[in-house]
């Protein structure tokens, strides 16, 4: 197994010559592990100080979040100017996703929730923002939700955000996001960037605020004959998803031939273990990145046993399989942006642990078992994390370059699509 030479982040910013980034607060799209801990995670790999919203504040499936006790904290967070804050436009004017498409709250006072922003600008504070275009059937007034993400198009413009997101979510076919999202690019200004997602969204812009310096990745397919079919949940090619999220994240994509310090290695279906060994190769040569897209909320478990028997997924800058493509592209390529910005090493190990344990173990085998063991009803109690960290322990511990076991595990949301979860170190 290849060890990292562990250093303090003081240490490491002398050696280096990586200045740490400053305080970062996030308020997220809401309180899932994969909208707030995943992006503060990313964000704190260089960051020694992520103000997250707390996590009661924020929305869950049954109810938004408080969006008066949300704008009060937003307010209270002062910085020194300059300091950025990265923020869900949904959480701030429904509650959070899910609200986003069942509120029955007026164009008018979904702005008047995000007024609060118009003062943070003022106060000459960059603000990095994103505003989803709800998915078909759910949403209740998709007029509602274009006329304020057409408003938003206005604020980028005069200055209110350093940049703006519009993304669609969940674009089945037949889905008006797409088209949606297409005329609202035509004629954006050029601090708006529209394309598809959600859930990683503020993780994509923690790496444009955080590591503005664009960067060059390469990018490989296991299925090269695939990669221009079109995608679920996206109604656009894999290849063009790729590109948008990697411009999403900062990066641009390497010409054929061209050297780069990331390899983006997508894993759309073929062998496992040619896969493998290619993605071992790629490492002896640089940095790569593993995203799984073959199917949709879980990791390939043939790939993964194949790259843990190579004693390769603790080498990896990131790894992502535990969404849709999308969700995957632009947190993995979120979590290298920084990786390669000078990340911590002890917490560049621990969150690709984590990546690990979650889009891995947790989505292809421990889901599953969980969902014959409990009917959903009983995943908001006490013995649903008994039952979890019963079913687990065969699973850890786990080996990176720290060895890890599972202390800690639950059902925010009450149902078993995401878990959180605690590893801890082992001596």
């Amino acid at each position: 197994m290849i060890r990292r030479r562990f250093l303090t982040p003081l240490l490491a910013t002398f050696l280096l010559g990586t200045p740490l980034a400053p305080a970062q607060i996030l308020l997220p799209l809401d309180s899932r592990p994969a909208t707030s801990t995943l992006p503060a995670d990313i964000a704190g790999l260089i960051s020694p100080d992520v103000r997250l919203a707390p996590q009661w504040l924020l929305g869950v499936a049954k109810h938004g979040a408080d969006e008066a006790a949300l704008e009060a904290w937003l307010a209270a967070q002062t910085t020194p100017q300059g300091l950025p804050l990265i923020v869900s436009l949904d959480a701030l004017a429904y509650g959070g996703l899910v609200q986003s498409r069942t509120s029955p709250i007026s164009a008018e006072e979904a702005l008047a929730r995000l007024a609060v922003l118009r003062t943070k600008a003022a106060q000459k504070q960059p603000i990095y923002a994103f505003i989803t275009l709800p998915r078909a059937p759910d949403a209740t007034d998709r007029a509602r939700n274009l006329a304020v993400a057409k408003v938003m198009l206005q604020w980028a413009a005069d200055g209110t955000f350093k940049e703006l997101h519009i993304t669609w979510d969940d674009a089945l076919p037949g889905s008006p996001a797409p088209q949606e999202g297409a005329a609202l690019a035509k004629g954006a200004p050029a601090n708006v960037l529209v394309y598809p997602g959600a859930d990683e969204v503020l993780s994509s812009l923690v790496a444009r605020a955080l590591s503005p310096e664009p960067a060059r990745v390469r990018v490989e397919y296991s299925a090269p004959d695939k990669a221009d079919a079109v995608i679920k949940y996206e109604g656009i090619a894999l290849s063009r998803s790729v590109a948008l999220h990697a411009q999403a994240t900062g990066f641009t994509l390497a010409a054929t031939g061209e050297s780069a310090p990331l390899t983006l290695y997508v894993y759309n279906g073929g062998d496992t273990r040619k896969a493998a060994l290619r993605i071992s190769a790629l490492l002896r040569q640089g940095k790569v990145a593993v995203v799984d897209v073959n199917a949709v909320n879980q990791g390939s478990p043939a790939l993964w046993t194949d790259l843990t028997t190579l004693r390769r997924p603790e080498n990896l800058a990131a790894l992502a399989a535990w969404g849709t493509p999308g969700n995957n592209l632009g947190s993995a390529l979120a979590h290298a942006k920084l990786d390669l910005s000078g990340a911590d090493p002890l917490k560049q190990d621990a969150l690709l642990a984590r990546e690990y344990t979650n889009d891995v173990i947790y989505s292809a085998q421990l889901r599953p078992q969980i969902r014959k063991a409990l009917p959903e009803s009983e995943l908001g109690t006490p013995k649903a994390s008994q039952v979890a960290l019963a079913l687990a322990r065969k699973d850890f511990p786990i080996h990176f370059a720290q060895t890890y076991a599972l202390a800690d595990a639950s059902f925010p949301w009450d149902r078993s699509f995401e878990w959180q979860f605690d590893l801890k170190p082992l001596p």
